[in-house]
């Protein structure tokens, strides 16, 4: 498995509080034994170019693009003008990953709420990414629902029912493991999602407080999630996804790699 750090993530300030450009923030990951970082959707593609081509140089990938406008464009919207905005910018999003060297775009399909009930969210949802999905495959991008609290896909059977329906293989899952607690258990999400899972969050939570933590400090069952991965057959990143210090906040990103060591060590 591959270490990976969500890129917003990475403080834009040093332990001193001076700032770091972003290529400072890719060597800071770089050097704190990061293989690859996960990026946001990113409107001007030149930038983009820029970017990729900093990581080339200091030896770090992109290996993902988190899409920036699901939640308030979302996928399922029955207002089609708001539903088309959002199939914009997963279009965007796949051109930033084509152009960022990433493979995978994470999407969120769906947000049920008192306007958007689970079935029309589904038929929506669905809608677009079938709309969505031969321009990924075109350029040879996954499209990765992940599972967060957005009252869809909430279990590993109606996820694998939904990727199915969309009928494309540049459909997969994206797991986030500390969002799971509230509703399920990280590894038996992962065994049963199996080969349809292409990458991975890595987060902590404690399911008393309802509150995120850093790694190894809430109730996630890091071996059972290690065994589960490894049995699953899992190679791909797993992504830490969590706010930095607020002193030092350089810092945290390398204690996150030494937690990830341990994750993956597993002894």
């Amino acid at each position: 498995m591959k270490k990976g750090f969500v890129f917003s993530c990475i403080p834009a300030t040093r332990g001193n509080g001076t700032p770091m450009t972003p290529e400072d923030r890719l060597r800071l990951a770089k050097d704190a034994g990061f293989q690859g970082v996960e990026i946001s959707t990113m409107d001007d593609l030149g930038e983009c170019e820029r970017l990729a081509s900093q990581a080339q140089s200091i030896g770090i990938e992109i290996h993902s693009v988190m899409a920036s406008g699901h939640w308030g464009f979302p996928l399922s919207s029955p207002d089609e003008e708001t539903r088309q905005k959002g199939v914009a910018n997963i279009r965007q999003s796949v051109d930033t990953a084509k152009v960022s060297g990433a493979d995978t775009v994470l999407v969120v399909p769906a947000v049920v709420n008192e306007q958007t009930p689970y079935e029309l969210a589904w038929d929506l949802s669905l809608k677009s990414m079938r709309e969505l999905a031969p321009y990924a495959e075109k350029n040879g991008i996954c499209l990765a629902v992940e599972n967060v609290w957005n009252k869809f896909l909430l279990s590993p059977p109606e996820m694998l029912r939904f990727i199915a329906a969309c009928e494309s293989p540049a459909v997969a899952a994206y797991f986030d493991v500390g969002n799971i607690l509230i509703y399920g258990y990280p590894d038996q999400w992962i065994r049963s999602l199996g080969s349809a899972l292409r990458k991975v969050h890595l987060k902590d939570f404690e399911i008393q407080t309802r509150t995120f933590k850093n790694l190894l400090q809430g109730n996630v069952p890091w071996a059972r999630v290690r065994q589960a991965l490894l049995d699953v057959g899992y190679s791909d990143y797993c992504s830490v996804e969590l706010p930095a210090y607020q002193s030092y906040p350089d810092q945290f990103i390398y204690d996150c790699s030494k937690q990830v060591d341990r994750i993956f060590a597993g002894e």
